[in-house]
């Protein structure tokens, strides 16, 4: 079997207002939870990157690459998937967070840029992703990432953040002299001030989220240092690798509790996670057919989901007499009757159909979307040789109504009728504000 995953490009007429063309929230609630993670997350994006740079002496470069390489394979699975998983959402954010940091630390160290520079720099980055971000979407919430684009431009400023926090916060430590323990005070009454502002005197939440974001860098390094630094210098000496293990399991520790209450699952990702996806199968010959009913098979697999078998007219052409027509609805009538239960068997779940008065799959398709709201289709065809569907194009243009489409086509005798799956991912439409 091949499987081939294809994005259309260009813009995607939307149909039915379905909600398959966009992912659940990938963000999650900004709970207690959050922060609390956040801080350790940052915290250990400190005392990890002294870690592999001194003690297992990788050096600053060679560390920088690994942890580079590794955010970009989870930042993979972060996109790849439709909601927020909080293993891999905070698996992000912690190398994201030891990321950002070496970003900072290679300027500063091995280039010799100023932490003035590199403040004004990162601000200038941050200031401009925010501008980009706005001007493409309208908001800069987070309850609203919802598409891909949206996605990269949150992880874009969350990387600027770390690294504008890891050079504030060292140029403050540096001017100020003020030591672990008080940066550490003064910065968590900054935030503490942010959030009176927020609650008491109406401060722009997105804004207030934002400022905060970017304080608790600071804060979890001043944290991560003053446990991790020889008392000599300030410290508690508990060393970066106990300082590092300590943080990492507290961080294990508490995605694993929300993993499992999901208390940080918005309540309407949670809701709407709940709904089953309607997906629309259009067969005739082949409605009955293995290939077709392992492609329900792995579709109900994926999440749930209820199917509705669509039967265009089997007439031969469109030019017959009412009695053909009637006819060929008896035989549309046959073809559910045989394939409903198969079907059903498949999904594990009630199924239903209907039998199109339109002789073209492409009418009888648009005119049931028209009808109903759908969030994925499932077109099969008979082999490519003999496929009156496959000759006039049939998939590409339905790909162009803008939902998911899986393309199922048997097997026949011809060397070119290998069975194929396809499967077409429109690219998500940004959401009006």
């Amino acid at each position: 079997m091949d499987i081939e995953v294809a994005t259309r490009a260009g813009a995607l007429r939307r149909v039915g207002g379905s909600r398959g063309r966009e992912m659940l929230n990938k963000v999650p609630e900004i709970t207690a939870f959050f922060w609390v993670i956040k801080v350790l997350c940052t915290t250990v994006g400190e005392t990890a990157s002294d870690y592999l740079n001194t003690n297992l002496n990788l050096g600053l470069t060679n560390t920088t690459l690994i942890t580079a390489s590794l955010l970009a394979v989870v930042l993979f699975a972060q996109f790849r998937s439709r909601r927020y998983i909080p293993g891999i959402y905070w698996l992000s954010v912690v190398l994201i967070s030891v990321v950002g940091t070496q970003i900072t630390d290679n300027l500063t160290d091995n280039f010799g840029v100023s932490l003035v520079t590199t403040t004004t720099v990162f601000s200038i980055a941050l200031a401009v992703v925010f501008a980009a971000w706005f001007a493409a979407e309208r908001t800069l919430s987070i309850h609203t990432i919802y598409t891909s684009r949206r996605e990269g431009f949150y992880w874009l400023a969350i990387l600027f953040t770390f690294a504008l926090g890891t050079a504030a916060g060292d140029l403050a430590a540096e001017r100020l002299n003020l030591g672990y323990w008080i940066s550490a005070l003064m910065f968590a009454g900054v935030i503490a001030a942010v959030a009176v502002a927020h609650f008491r005197f109406r401060l722009n939440a997105v804004a207030a989220f934002w400022i905060a974001y970017i304080l608790t860098r600071p804060l979890g390094a001043s944290l991560g240092d003053f446990l991790s630094q020889a008392r000599a210098i300030g410290g508690l000496g508990i060393g970066t690798t106990a300082t590092s293990a300590i943080f990492l399991v507290a961080i294990l520790l508490v995605v694993s509790y929300l993993s499992v209450t999901r208390k940080d699952v918005s309540k309407l990702a949670a809701a709407t996670a709940s709904i089953p996806d309607r997906i629309l199968v259009v067969a005739h010959k082949t409605a009955a057919t293995p290939a077709l009913l392992d492609a329900i098979r792995a579709r109900a697999a994926a999440g749930p989901a209820h199917f509705h078998l669509l039967v265009p007219n089997p007439a031969d052409h469109p030019e017959v007499t009412d009695a053909d027509r009637q006819k060929a609805l008896i035989d549309g009538e046959h073809v559910l009757a045989l394939a409903l239960p198969l079907i059903e068997d498949a999904a594990g779940t009630a199924a239903e159909g209907t039998v199109s008065i339109r002789h073209d799959p492409m009418d009888a398709i648009e005119e049931t979307l028209a009808r109903g709201t759908y969030d994925g289709i499932i077109l099969s065809t008979l082999p490519h040789s003999v496929s009156r569907w496959l000759h006039t194009d049939l998939p590409h243009r339905v790909a162009h109504l803008g939902l998911p489409l899986t393309t199922v086509s048997a097997r026949g005798r011809h060397p070119a009728d290998s069975l194929a799956i396809r499967t077409y991912l429109p690219r998500p439409q940004p959401a009006r504000p």
